[in-house]
């Protein structure tokens, strides 16, 4: 039985988690940073909360006894979708890839914390954090002295 402490906990966390991998796109000077991202974790949190709710109070689905995972399946989908409005085409290229896997992750954090997978959620949240800065400065520094490489460093601002 979720009791209303441990809703605020799971929220309080998915807030602080999104609110992590925001902070980096907030950093990089991106559409979606940490506000955005914090209310995607706290969002996907809560339309886990409301699936545990109502497997409590309504426990059988459909006549059959068992979990639910309709809404969580419906946040994947509808995440995806405010993930393709932060993609956009600028001249050639393409920007806003790396922000829309972001709030794609965060939704996951966010309906993981809302499950009460708290440890997933942090090691998921920190290991993103990393891949966000570390991975971008082996992009910089070591994949476009490949040769053949097609990394252009003058694009290295908008993909960060």
């Amino acid at each position: 039985m979720l009791t209303e402490l441990e809703i605020l906990k799971r929220i309080a966390i998915a807030a602080v988690l999104g609110a992590a991998v925001g902070f980096e796109r907030e950093w990089s000077h991106k559409v979606a940073g940490l506000r955005t991202h914090s209310l995607t974790a706290i969002g996907a949190a809560l339309f886990s909360l409301i699936t545990i709710f109502l497997f409590e109070k309504y426990p059988s689905v459909n006549g059959v006894a068992g979990f639910d995972y309709h809404l969580i399946a419906n946040v994947v989908v509808g995440i995806g979708f405010i993930g393709a409005g932060a993609i956009m085409r600028k001249g050639s290229r393409v920007i806003g890839a790396t922000t829309a896997a972001t709030l794609w992750l965060v939704a996951a954090v966010g309906l993981a914390v809302g499950l009460g997978f708290i440890y997933g959620a942090l090691i998921t949240t920190f290991v993103g954090y990393v891949v966000l800065l570390v991975f971008w400065q082996f992009e910089k520094r070591l994949v476009g002295k490949l040769p053949g490489a097609r990394y252009d460093h003058s694009e290295e601002e908008e993909d960060k």
